[in-house]
């Protein structure tokens, strides 16, 4: 089969109308949900002052640090956008929207915070560079599919979208088909093994898909077709093949790719949970120890979403239980505060 080069142009269609009348996924863009919305992610160093900007009548640029970062405020002291250095991964106010998924959970989440990759990665002064002020001027107050927009459009019941090669690059997607033992299923399922393409890295390597894994996503393999084949996030073949985000779970969470916002500690191979997780915010990649069959490996890896309508860190990932990409709830809350299975396991967290 020939190699595949770059990504097919898709539709040009917006959210609204790719998810209207969907069951599984509420998307509202209204003013009345804006009262509903959690408190901002803290990007201070103390959460009690978190929101604790002065109204200056004009924006103003703010450096914090832990992880170190730079906040634009509004004229009134709130939070339009937040960029870490060293990482691609911007987060921006804009329109409240509703994440659900009716179909495994009740939780819900409503947020002000669009999640977007950068063309290139933070640093001080940034905001005054013309690829900056470019790509703000694009994406400021834009509608157009996010981070999160993405993700959800691979839960149960998520319709089936095709590029102009009849490629489906989006809809429901599974964890993976079962092993012989018709109980568990075979993890290692890639984002090209879902579209059913051989495809060819930029390294020059080529992954070859596998028809019995179409449509099939484990959780690293989610990671990489939400933040790599759709947003163009530079991917490896593997753990050690050409540069990017690596293929597994433990891959990512090592790598030197974006930055530690929860650094991995204490003894392996369990590792322990960190003691304060205040600093995450939406986007931010989180990776759990959960299986003592993987040695010192961590091996899962989720995305954080913001906190529900119950004031709970929630967060999306593709899980076996579920089988697919899923915010619910079986085989364990997806939560990472309280005393829940996914908050007891949670060991490190990356911003890409």
């Amino acid at each position: 089969m020939p190699k595949r080069k770059g990504r097919p142009v898709l539709h040009a269609v917006t959210v609204l109308s790719l998810l209207a009348g969907s069951a599984y996924f509420t998307y509202e863009l209204r003013k009345d949900e804006e009262a509903k919305v959690p408190a901002v992610q803290a990007v201070t160093d103390r959460p009690d002052l978190e929101n604790s900007g002065k109204a200056t009548g004009k924006q103003t640029w703010e450096r914090l640090h832990n992880p170190t970062r730079s906040v634009l405020r509004g004229e009134n002291g709130d939070i339009l956008g937040t960029f870490t250095d060293g990482a691609r991964t911007a987060t921006l106010r804009g329109p409240s929207r509703t994440f659900t998924e009716p179909a495994n959970t009740q939780s819900r989440v409503v947020t002000q915070d669009w999640v977007r990759l950068m063309p290139e990665a933070w640093h001080k002064g940034a905001e005054k560079e013309k690829w900056f002020k470019d790509w703000f001027k694009e994406y400021n107050g834009s509608e157009a599919d996010d981070i999160f927009a993405i993700a959800f459009q691979y839960v149960q019941g998520a319709p089936v979208k095709k590029d102009d090669e009849g490629v489906p690059y989006a809809g429901d997607a599974v964890f993976g088909p079962f092993k012989a033992d018709g109980v568990d299923r075979l993890e290692q399922n890639d984002f090209y093994d879902y579209l059913g393409i051989n495809y060819t890295f930029r390294n020059g390597t080529t992954m070859v898909a596998r028809k019995e894994r179409y449509r099939a996503l484990d959780c690293s393999g989610f990671m990489r077709m939400v933040w790599g084949y759709r947003a163009r996030f530079p991917l490896m073949a593997t753990n050690t093949d050409g540069d990017g985000l690596p293929r597994s779970a433990d891959g990512m969470a090592r790598s030197k790719v974006g930055v530690d916002v929860l650094k991995l500690s204490g003894p392996s191979p369990w590792y322990t949970r960190p003691q304060n997780i205040d600093v995450v915010q939406p986007g931010d990649l989180l990776f759990f120890k959960m299986d003592h069959r993987t040695g010192n490996h961590l091996d899962h890896v989720a995305m954080y979403l913001g906190v529900d309508t119950d004031g709970h860190r929630v967060f999306i990932s593709s899980r076996k239980e579920v089988n697919g990409p899923t915010m619910g709830d079986k085989g364990g809350a997806s939560r990472i505060d309280g005393n829940g299975f996914y908050a007891g396991l949670l060991r490190s967290a990356k911003r890409l």
